[in-house]
C-alpha cells in the first residue's frame, strides 16, 4: 500500500506501527552510507597493494566519497522536497547498490575513484531523504525526538560496525567484499520502501534554481582540490592549490549573496540568524573532522605501529562506535533535564578528556589506552548528534525538512572528509619532518634512494623499506617511523582538545544568552 501526501502543516498525531517499521527500514541506508566511509579505513592497505594508487589517488579514494556527498546533499535535499522524498530515496538506493558492485570489482585506481564519486552522489540522495521522511512521519514532538535519536544512533553506530565487518570480510575475502555488503540491503529498501514509507512532497515553490546548484558545486570542488594538493605535497609549490581554494571561497561568496536574494533559495541562510542553529552546524563540521581524523590515525596506529591484524584492529576499535551509539541513544534523557545547548556543552567537555588521553599514547605500549581515549572522546559527542540535529530540524517548517536535513548532512560529511584530509595531512607532514634524519641514516646503511623516499613519505613505506635493510638498521628505521607516526597522533589529540573545548565554551554562551532572552 502506498500513499502520497502533499504537505502544508500536518496535524500532530502519534505515529503507529507502520511508521516505526518504516523507521527501522530507514536506518539501513543511513547506516550503510556512513559505514561506506568508515569501512574503507581497514581495506586501504590491501587495496593499495593491489591497485597501487599514487598518494593523490589514495586521497581521492578515501575522501572523494564524502566530498561528493557533501557537495550534492543540499541540492538533493531540496530536490526531494519537490519530487518526493520517498522517490528520491529509492532512486538513491538503486544507484548505491549498483555502483557498490562496480566498486567491488574495480580493476584500477581510476575505476575505483569513479565508483567512489558515484557512490557519494547516490549517498547524497539517500541521506537527506531518510531524515526528512522521519520528520514527516513523526509529528509528535517526543516521538520525533526519539526517532531522530534512533536514526542518529544508526548513523554513527557504523563507526563500530564498519571496522568489525570490514575486518571480518578482509580476513576471509578480498578487499572488494567490503563494498558488496550494500547491494542486498539496498534491494531490501527498494522492495519494502513502497510498502512501509509514505510519499511526501511539498507544494511547488518554484523551480529548482540551477544557478545556485552550479555555484554550490563550483564553490566546493576547487576548495576540495586545493586541500588535497596541499595535503599530499607532490611538488609544484603551494601557489596552484592556494589559488584553487581562493576561487572556491570567492564563488562561495557569490552563492551566499544569491541565496539571500532568492525568495525560495536552495539553502536558506536566514536560518543562521539563530545562534543555536549556527553553533550546531559549525560543531557538526568540527566534531566530524576531529572524529574522522583521529579515527583514521587510530586505525593506522593499531595496524601499522602495533602490528595488529585487520580483525584484531577492528575489535579494538569497536568501543569508539559503541560509545557514540550509546550516548546518542541516551541523549534525549539528558535533554529532558538540561536545555540542548547545556547538554551539548557537557558532552563536549567529556570529549576534551578523551583527546587529552590520546596525547599519552605511546608507540611501545598496547592498544588499551588509545581505545579508552577514543571511546571517551566519542561518548561526549552523543548530545550534539541527537539533540543538535533535533534543533536543526525544528528550526524549519515541515515542508522544508529535506532542505534542513541536507544542512546537517553537509556539515557531517564535509567535517568527516576535512578531518581525514587536514588531520591526515598534518600527521603526514610531522612524520616526514621527523623522519628526515632516520632516512638519511638508513640510506647510509644501504637503502636505495627510491625506498628511502618511500620510507620518509609514509609509515607503510617505512615498513616496506625496512625489509631491504640489515636487522639492526631495519629495527632503527621502524622505531623511528613508529615514534614519528605516534607524534602525529599526539598532534591530532591536542588539536581535538582545543576544538572540543572551544565548542563547549561556545554552547555555554549560547545557553546563557537563551536564558537571558
Amino acid at each position: 500500500m502506498s500513499t502520497t501526501t502533499t504537505e502544508t502543516e500536518p496535524a500532530v498525531e502519534r505515529a503507529g506501527r507502520r511508521a516505526w517499521l518504516g523507521l527501522a527500514l530507514l536506518t539501513l541506508p543511513t547506516l550503510l552510507v556512513s559505514l561506506d566511509m568508515n569501512v574503507l579505513f581497514l581495506a586501504l592497505p590491501r587495496l593499495t597493494a593491489d591497485l597501487e594508487p599514487s598518494s593523490t589517488e589514495q586521497l581521492w579514494i578515501t575522501d572523494g566519497y564524502g566530498f561528493m556527498t557533501a557537495g550534492f546533499v543540499i541540492t538533493m535535499g531540496t530536490l526531494g522536497d519537490r519530487i518526493g522524498r520517498r522517490r528520491l530515496l529509492l532512486i538513491g538506493a538503486a544507484g548505491f547498490g549498483a555502483v557498490s558492485v562496480l566498486a567491488a570489482f574495480s580493476t584500477s585506481a581510476e575505476m575505483l575513484i569513479a565508483a567512489r564519486l558515484l557512490l557519494g552522489l547516490a549517498g547524497a540522495a539517500l541521506m537527506p531523504s531518510t531524515l526528512a521522511l522521519i520528520t514527516s512521519m513523526f509529528t509528535e514532538e517526543r516521538q520525533r525526538g526519539r526517532a531522530i535519536s534512533i536514526w542518529a544512533t544508526g548513523n554513527f553506530t557504523s563507526a563500530a560496525l564498519g571496522p568489525v565487518l570490514g575486518g571480518f570480510l578482509l580476513q576471509h575475502f578480498w578487499w572488494g567484499s567490503v563494498f558488496l555488503v550494500a547491494a542486498p540491503v539496498m534491494v531490501l529498501v527498494l522492495v519494502a520502501g513502497p510498502v512501509l514509507l509514505p510519499e511526501y512532497r511539498t507544494p511547488a515553490h518554484g523551480r529548482l534554481d540551477l544557478a545556485s546548484v552550479a555555484l554550490s558545486l563550483v564553490a566546493v570542488l576547487p576548495i576540495v582540490y586545493g586541500i588535497k594538493r596541499l595535503a599530499v605535497s607532490e611538488g609544484g609549490g603551494p601557489a596552484l592549490p592556494v589559488a584553487a581554494i581562493g576561487v572556491g571561497v570567492g564563488v562561495g561568496v557569490l552563492f551566499v549573496r544569491r541565496q539571500l536574494r532568492l525568495a525560495t533559495p536552495l539553502l536558506d541562510l536566514r536560518l543562521f540568524r539563530s545562534p543555536t542553529f549556527t553553533a550546531v552546524l559549525c560543531a557538526l563540521v568540527l566534531v566530524g573532522a576531529t572524529m574522522a581524523g583521529t579515527g583514521l590515525l587510530g586505525t593506522q596506529f593499531l595496524q601499522s605501529v602495533l602490528d595488529l591484524s585487520p580483525t584484531a584492529a577492528a575489535l579494538w576499535f569497536t568501543p569508539m562506535g559503541l560509545a557514540v551509539g550509546l550516548s546518542t541513544m541516551l541523549a534525549p534523557m539528558l535533554g529532558r533535564r538540561l536545555p540542548a545547548p547545556a547538554a551539548i556543552a557537557a558532552g563536549l567537555t567529556c570529549s576534551v578528556l578523551g583527546c587529552l588521553l590520546i596525547t599519552q599514547v605511546g608507540a611501545g605500549g598496547g592498544p588499551l589506552l588509545l581505545v579508552v581515549a577514543l571511546a571517551v572522546l566519542a561518548l561526549g559527542t552523543g548530545p550534539l548528534f541527537a539533540l543538535g540535529i533535533g534543533v536543526v530540524m525544528s528550526a524549519v517548517p515541515t515542508e522544508r525538512a529535506g532542505s534542513a536535513a541536507s544542512m546537517s548532512e553537509t556539515s557531517n560529511f564535509l567535517g568527516g572528509s576535512l578531518g581525514m584530509a587536514l588531520l591526515g595531512a598534518a600527521g603526514a607532514g610531522l612524520y616526514r619532518q621527523q623522519m628526515a634524519d632516520s632516512v638519511a641514516d638508513a640510506t647510509s646503511a644501504g637503502l636505495p634512494a627510491g625506498a628511502a623516499h618511500s620510507a620518509q613519505e609514509s609509515l607503510a613505506g617505512a615498513v616496506g623499506s625496512a625489509h631491504r635493510l640489515p636487522d639492526r638498521a631495519a629495527a632503527d628505521l621502524l622505531r623511528a617511523a613508529h615514534d614519528a607516526f605516534t607524534g602525529g597522533l599526539h598532534v591530532a589529540g591536542v588539536a581535538g582538545a582545543v576544538i572540543f573545548a572551544g565548542l563547549a565554551v561556545c554552547f555555554l554562551r549560547v545557553h546563557r544568552r537563551s536564558r537571558q532572552s
